[in-house]
């Protein structure tokens, strides 16, 4: 039904028909509106890539094809636009390995690595031992099920069947050994 609204719509409009055109831009405003958004992120600048992407399709509606869903051909006007607009808006990047040219001669960027804390690195090793140490303590029953699901992403049919137990008992044990595991770890704070 859309559709052949839409067809009649598009027929009126290239007839010269402004009510036809102000109600196709009326119907798909929003839409169109809400999917630039998700793209460029930033309200002012989607509603300008809306109205330039309207002016686009109603320029070219003589090149619509009726076979296609009109809303198809829309979308990509609109995508079609916010790939520009992206590309446009793309900032000058500056090689780090290269000198930079000046009128003064070349300056060579220096950046400082932060990417290793060795503050960060212990506390991360500190935790991972204490995990470690607190499912080692668990009871078999319960240590088993951990190590099988969370160092070995085993699937809980995997579990059961290596056990030889229901796959309701293995939840259960699951669910169990992460409530001690939880009250170990906050002792241990």
């Amino acid at each position: 039904m859309a559709k052949e609204d839409d067809q009649l719509l598009i027929k009126k409009a290239l007839a010269g028909n402004e009510d036809a055109y102000r109600l196709l831009l009326n119907r798909y405003r929003d839409a169109i509106y809400r999917m630039i958004l998700k793209i460029v992120h930033n309200q002012e600048e989607a509603q300008d890539l809306v109205q330039e992407t309207f002016m686009k399709a109603f320029g070219s509606l003589a090149s619509y094809k009726c076979q296609y869903r009109f809303t198809t051909w829309l979308y990509k006007i609109a995508a079609n636009n916010c790939i520009d607009f992206l590309r446009k808006r793309r900032l000058l990047s500056v090689s780090l390995d290269q000198p930079l040219k000046t009128k003064d001669g070349e300056v060579r960027i220096e950046l400082p690595d932060w990417s290793y804390n060795p503050e960060m690195d212990l506390a991360t090793r500190q935790k991972s031992l204490s995990i470690n140490v607190a499912i080692d303590s668990l009871p078999q029953k319960y240590r088993e099920v951990i190590v099988f699901r969370h160092k070995q992403d085993k699937s809980y049919e995997e579990i059961a069947q290596i056990l030889g137990i229901p796959v309701g008992t293995v939840k259960a044990r699951i669910f169990r050994a992460r409530e001690l595991l939880k009250k170990k770890l906050k002792s241990l704070r």
